[in-house]
């Protein structure tokens, strides 16, 4: 009878257990947050929730934005392997660590991409052109045009876009053209505002991680920044007392909504400049309970306002 204990779990073993944990780090399915946007234009959609078939097709939508958007983050993570290798942070990220392989990544993020698309095409052949659209621009991403200053940003912005519009003409709802320019200038907040993030964190080394950064500036980006400010509030504010607006919603009350707005873009302000934040806004989201408060007290009382609160 043979009384010895088990033998201890080899290295391959571990790391085999540790593969699905390390491709759904790879999914980074913390940043689904993101694809929100898919839910910007229903959220102000006159007939609300009660369309089940319209909020299906969002929903559906919406998942398929998730996959579609882990699979860039696959292909971005397999090319930018040797940068991420020397960056602080994004060294641990399982493919620069060594924790998955870039055969497998690969196969990965296609396995995700087909699933994404299939999910589309069940919703509307623009839902999976508009899907499409956004992993061609993100491969153009990855492939050069990261590297080239503004555009880069334009096109990280261009993606959340294509999220808006999925979810609004990919299922057949008509897009407040407010909305749209307000969720251009957000993204481009949001973007220029993680630049200004990467420059204070990787200071001198800034160049070598990603290359665009050598042409951008604090000076430059705080312009950009505060320009990119003032078209979200401004575009918003209209957007609320907009005569169509009013009409559709029968309200002229969202205009209560603006100070909650302006309050969200000085915190993240803050954030970028005081507490070394705004390089990830899904992180900061969660982290900040102002940023958190403040967003779910304006879908409150957006939602109170679009169902005649205030008479």
């Amino acid at each position: 009878m043979n009384d010895r204990p088990p033998a201890s779990p080899t290295a391959a073993d571990a790391a085999q257990a540790s593969l699905p944990l390390a491709l759904l780090r790879l999914a980074r399915p913390q940043q689904w947050i993101k694809n929100g946007f898919v839910l910007l234009g229903f959220f102000f959609y006159p007939r609300g929730w009660s369309d089940a078939p319209s909020a299906m097709a969002v929903a559906q939508v919406f998942v398929a934005f998730c996959l579609a958007s882990s699979a860039v983050y696959v292909l971005n993570d397999v090319f930018d392997r040797e940068a991420d290798r020397r960056h602080p942070k994004k060294r641990r990220r399982p493919i620069a660590s060594g924790a998955v392989g870039v055969p497998l990544a690969t196969a990965y993020g296609l396995v995700l991409a087909v699933c994404a698309a299939v999910l589309a095409a069940r919703v509307s052949p623009t839902a999976l052109a508009l899907v499409a659209a956004y992993g061609a621009i993100n491969v153009a991403y990855s492939l050069g045009a990261k590297n080239v200053v503004i555009l880069d940003v334009f096109i990280i912005a261009g993606g959340f876009m294509l999220r808006i519009l999925a979810g609004t003409i990919g299922v057949g709802i008509v897009p407040s053209r407010w909305l749209l320019l307000c969720g251009l200038m957000v993204t481009l907040f949001l973007g220029f505002a993680k630049r200004r993030a990467e420059l204070l964190a990787l200071k001198g080394e800034a160049g070598g991680h990603r290359r665009a950064l050598e042409d951008y500036g604090p000076a430059f980006l705080d312009n950009m920044i505060s320009v990119c400010a003032a078209g979200v509030l401004v575009t918003y504010s209209l957007y609320t007392v907009d005569a169509a607006t009013v009409a559709i919603h029968r309200t002229d009350k969202l205009v209560y909504t603006v100070p909650l707005v302006l309050y969200g873009l000085f915190r993240y302000l803050y954030l970028l400049h005081r507490r070394g934040g705004a390089g990830d806004p899904s992180r900061d989201l969660f982290t900040d309970r102002h940023l958190l408060v403040t967003l779910l007290a304006w879908v409150a009382l957006t939602l109170f306002l679009l169902r005649g609160g205030l008479g």
